[in-house]
C-alpha cells in the first residue's frame, strides 16, 4: 500500500485539508455535550427561556458549521482518492500494455481485469475512508475521554474501562474477518474468470448443449463466494450487539453512579447527560474506526495484488537500433534458436536454423502443437528466444527499438481481431496518415473490396466490437488488409486464411505474389495447397525443423511433409503435384 501512496503526492493539499476539516467537525461535536449540560443546568433548572434559546441557537450554529466541515472534508477526500484511483488505473493499464506475451501469459487476463477494476476500487475506497476517519475517530475517542475527565475524574474511570473493552471487541472481530475478506477477493477472481470463459466460449457451450453443466459449475463457485461473504457478514454482525452491550453497560454505570454524585452534589444533572453523550460519541467513533480498519485491510490486500502486477517487468525491452536496409538479401535468419515457455519442462522450439531472403514466400507447416506459431512470434519479438540468435535485416533482433522493428512487420494472428468503429479506423490503426487509396489497394489485394462494395457506407461501414457483425472469412480478409496497408518489409500470416474457401485463398495468394514487390512473406497454414507454391517451406515437428526446401524437394526427402500431404490428398494426387 505504501508504494501506491506516491500517487497522492500531487494531491497533498486535498490530503491535508480533508482530515483537518474532519477534526474541526469533531471539535464542534465534542463541544455540543457541554452546551447541552449548560442548557440543562442553567436554562432548564432556572426556567430561563432566553438562555435556552441562546444555547439552542448555539447548537444550531455548531450543527451547521459541523455539516459544512463534513462536506468540505468529504469533497477533498473524494477528490484525492478518486484522482489517485484514476492515476493508478492509467499507470496500471500503461504498464500492462508494456508487458510482453510471457508476462501476460503468467498473469492471466481474468486477474488483470479484476486488479484494474475491483482492486483499484478497493484501494480508492480505503484511501477515502482513511482521509475522513483515520484522524477523526481517535480524536473523538481521546477527546471524549479528556472532556469526561475534566467533568469528573472519578466518572472517567468508567471510560477508561469501556474504551479498552470496545477496542478488544473490534480487534477480535477484525482478526476473524480479515482473512475471510482476502479469500473473498480471490473468489471474485475465480468468478470473473469463469464468466469470461463462458462469454468467450458461448457458441461452443451451446453447440455441445453444456449450458446446464456450466450453470451448475458457476452456481457452485458463486455459492462458495456467497458462503464466504455470509461468514464475514455473520462475524461482523456480532460487532453491534457486542459494542452496544459494552456501551449500554457503561451508560448504566454512568447514570447509576452519576445519579449518586448528583444526589451528594458532586455532579449536576447536565454533566451526567454530557457524560452519557460522550460515551455515545465514543461508540460511534469506535464503530467507524472498525469500518475503516476493514476497508483499509481490503485496500492493503488489493494494493498488494496491484503491486504484484507493477512488479512484473517486461522480458522484451527496447534496443537502440533503427531499421536500415540490409546490405544483402538476407531478411530473416535464425541461428540455432531455442525457446521454452515459462514454467514448461520442455522446449517449444529447439535448434532452429534457416534463412529467409528478401522477396521470398516462406511457407510454415506442421502438425498441431509443432511450434509454428511460436516460431513466427519470435520474429516481431512477442517473445525472446531462450538460446541462439535471430537476425532481422542483418541485425540481432534484440538490438532494435520495438516500434522500429514492429513498424516494418505486418502480423495477421490466428484469431482475427477487429475493434469497434469504422473500417477506415481499423485500417489506419497505428498510422493516421494512411490514405483511402492505400486502404483500397490493401483491401483489393486481401480480396476484401467486394465486401466493402456491398455496403453503402464504403470505408465508413461500422464494425461492432470484435467484429461480431462479420463472418470469420470477412474478418480474416480485413485483418490481412490491415497488415498490408502499412506496406511492411515482412508479412506474417499465421494460419490467417483458415476460414477462406479454396478459391478465395488461391486469389489471395496470387494477389500477394503480384503486389508484394520485395516483401518477405511467412505463410503459416495447415493446408498444403496454401503453401506448396512457396519459394521455401519450413516443416515443423515437435518443436524441431525437420524439413526446409521446396515442395518438390520435401516430397522426396522429408517423411513428415509426405505424411502431411498424403493425409490431405490421395497418394496418386500427391505424386501428381510432385
Amino acid at each position: 500500500m505504501w508504494k501506491l501512496l506516491r500517487y497522492l503526492k500531487d494531491y497533498k493539499k486535498e490530503s491535508i485539508i480533508g482530515p483537518l476539516f474532519k477534526m474541526l467537525e469533531a471539535t464542534f461535536e465534542l463541544i455540543v455535550p457541554l452546551v447541552m449540560a449548560s442548557m440543562i443546568d442553567v436554562g432548564i433548572q432556572n426556567g430561563d427561556m432566553l438562555y435556552i434559546w441562546k444555547m439552542g441557537a448555539l447548537l444550531l450554529i455548531f450543527g451547521v458549521l459541523g455539516l459544512a466541515c463534513s462536506l468540505t472534508a468529504q469533497y477533498f477526500a473524494a477528490k484525492a482518492s478518486m484522482s489517485m484511483g484514476m492515476e493508478i488505473r492509467q499507470d496500471l493499464f500503461r504498464h500492462i500494455e508494456s508487458l510482453s506475451y510471457a508476462e501476460l501469459d503468467r498473469a492471466g487476463s481474468a486477474t488483470l481485469v479484476t486488479r484494474m477494476t475491483s482492486d483499484v476500487n478497493q484501494v480508492q475506497a480505503g484511501v477515502n475512508l482513511v482521509l475522513r476517519i483515520f484522524l477523526r475517530s481517535p480524536y473523538i475517542v481521546i477527546g471524549a475521554f479528556i472532556m469526561a475527565f475534566t467533568i469528573s475524574p472519578k466518572m472517567s474511570l468508567i471510560f477508561a474501562i469501556a474504551i479498552p473493552l470496545l477496542a478488544l471487541v473490534i480487534y477480535g472481530v477484525m482478526l476473524l474477518t480479515i482473512p475471510i475478506y482476502k479469500k473473498v477477493q480471490q473468489g471474485l477472481d475465480q468468478i470473473l474468470q469463469s464468466t469470461r470463459e463462458n462469454l468467450s466460449g458461448i457458441r461452443v457451450i451451446r453447440a455441445f448443449c453444456m449450458q446446464k453443466e456450466e450453470q451448475k459449475e458457476f452456481d457452485t463457485e458463486n455459492a462458495a463466494l456467497l458462503a464466504l461473504q455470509m461468514l464475514a457478514g455473520r462475524i461482523s454482525a456480532l460487532l453491534n450487539p457486542a459494542t452496544y452491550i459494552v456501551i449500554n453497560g457503561a451508560t448504566v454505570a454512568i447514570v447509576w453512579l452519576g445519579g449518586k454524585e448528583v444526589y451528594y452534589g458532586g455532579l449536576t444533572q447536565g454533566e451526567v447527560i454530557a457524560l452519557v453523550n460522550y460515551m455515545s460519541q465514543i461508540l460511534l467513533a469506535m464503530v467507524a474506526l472498525f469500518n475503516l480498519i476493514i476497508a483499509a485491510t481490503k485496500a492493503f490486500a488489493s494494493a498488494g495484488r496491484i503491486n504484484e502486477i507493477f512488479a512484473l517487468k517486461p522480458s522484451v525491452t527496447d534496443g537502440e537500433a533503427v531499421w536500415e536496409e540490409p546490405e544483402d538479401d538476407s531478411m530473416v535468419r535464425f541461428s540455432h534458436v531455442g525457446f521454452c515457455y515459462e514454467g514448461a519442462k520442455e522446449e517449444a522450439l529447439s535448434d532452429i536454423t534457416f534463412e529467409g531472403k528478401r522477396g521470398e514466400v516462406i511457407g510454415v507447416i506442421g502438425g498441431t502443437g509443432s511450434g509454428k506459431s511460436t516460431l513466427i512470434n519470435l520474429i516481431p519479438r512477442f517473445y525472446d528466444a531462450t538460446s541462439g540468435g535471430i537476425y532481422i535485416a542483418g541485425k540481432e533482433v534484440t538490438t532494435y527499438r520495438l516500434d522500429e522493428l514492429r513498424g516494418k512487420i505486418g502480423v495477421v494472428p490466428q484469431k482475427a481481431v477487429l475493434f469497434g468503429g469504422t473500417l477506415r479506423d481499423n485500417m489506419k490503426m497505428g498510422d493516421d496518415s494512411i490514405t483511402d487509396e492505400a486502404i483500397i489497394k490493401a483491401l483489393t489485394t486481401a480480396q476484401a473490396m467486394e465486401i466493402v462494395n456491398r455496403k453503402q457506407e464504403g470505408l465508413d461501414m461500422q464494425i461492432s466490437q470484435n467484429g461480431r457483425n462479420l463472418s470469420g472469412g470477412q474478418k480474416q480478409r480485413f485483418t490481412i488488409a490491415r497488415a498490408l496497408v502499412r506496406e511492411p518489409e515482412i508479412l506474417i500470416l499465421d494460419d490467417s486464411t483458415s476460414a477462406l474457401d479454396f478459391a478465395t485463398d488461391a486469389k489471395l495468394r496470387k494477389a500477394l505474389q503480384e503486389n508484394r514487390e520485395q516483401m518477405t512473406v511467412f505463410l503459416v497454414s495447415q493446408r498444403v495447397s496454401s503453401i506448396m507454391h512457396a519459394d521455401r517451406i519450413l516443416v515443423m515437428d515437435d518443436g524441431q525443423l525437420v524439413g526446409n526446401g521446396t515442395h518438390e524437394e520435401l516430397l522426396k526427402n522429408c517423411e513428415v511433409y509426405k505424411e502431411i500431404c498424403h493425409s490431405q490428398w490421395k497418394a496418386e494426387e500427391a505424386e501428381h503435384y510432385a
